[in-house]
């Protein structure tokens, strides 16, 4: 299950970044909807880090190095 989350995660990501570059590339598009796509894109980030840190610490992931 938590594999299925940060994919999802990562391809919303992705996809948030794919929108403020097309918005980025018309150039005349609406520079608002650019820095609202960064800013989604900046706030999945840190939450999906945030996430995997406490999932680490409760111990419902580990490392795969970790013995």
């Amino acid at each position: 299950m938590t594999q299925l989350i940060v994919i999802v995660v990562l391809v919303a990501i992705v996809g948030s970044l794919g929108q403020a570059l097309f918005a980025m590339s018309t150039g005349h598009g609406d520079p608002k909807k650019m820095v609202r796509s960064l800013t989604l894109r900046v706030g999945l980030s840190v939450l999906l880090f945030g996430a995997l840190m406490l999932a680490w610490h409760f111990g419902w992931i580990t490392p795969q190095g970790a013995r």
